[in-house]
């Protein structure tokens, strides 16, 4: 039992960092910008008041949002990895495929989509920004990389 929860925890944290230097090449490659963690964790810091805010960097800042960002950031990370264990089931960390990790990759683009972008201000699915497709499309990749990192954590553990 206790291997089994390591391994899903590895997992989690093995996708999250695919996921990170995905980000890294395409700043390097295009110039995208990197994530704003501290965002972020201003706006998990203020969740107990506020879920929606028109604009989360009118919120008060948090002295440690940066941290709580990062922190947040791996937790959820962690959080997809358990999640794709039990779905799957000890088998699948047997004898990992990709098509698991890849339907739950693309599934939890609907957190990002439903949640955190309402959340920080930037609409449903990131309606309110200047360039939605190009942030849908740049999510949809991301989490495809996430759940390649999920999958290739899995092989590289079992």
């Amino acid at each position: 039992m206790l291997d089994t929860v390591w391994r899903a925890v590895a997992i989690g944290i093995g996708a999250t960092m695919f996921m990170d230097i995905w980000a890294i090449i395409l700043n390097k490659a295009i110039g995208q910008p990197l994530p704003n963690w501290g965002m972020v964790g201003r706006w998990v810091r203020h969740l107990p008041e506020k879920v929606f805010h028109d604009d989360i960097g009118e919120a008060a800042p948090y002295a440690h949002e940066k941290a709580l960002g990062w922190a947040f950031h791996y937790l959820v990370g962690i959080f997809y990895g358990v999640i794709l264990v039990v779905l799957a089931g000890a088998g699948w960390l047997a004898a990992p495929t990709f098509l698991p990790a890849f339907i739950l990759g693309i599934v939890t683009v609907g957190a990002g989509w439903f949640l955190l972008a309402p959340g920080m201000g930037a609409g449903w699915a990131a309606s309110k920004l200047p360039n939605p497709t190009k942030v849908r499309a740049l999510n949809l990749v991301a989490h495809t990389v996430f759940a390649l990192g999920m999958f290739s954590t899995a092989l590289l553990i079992r």
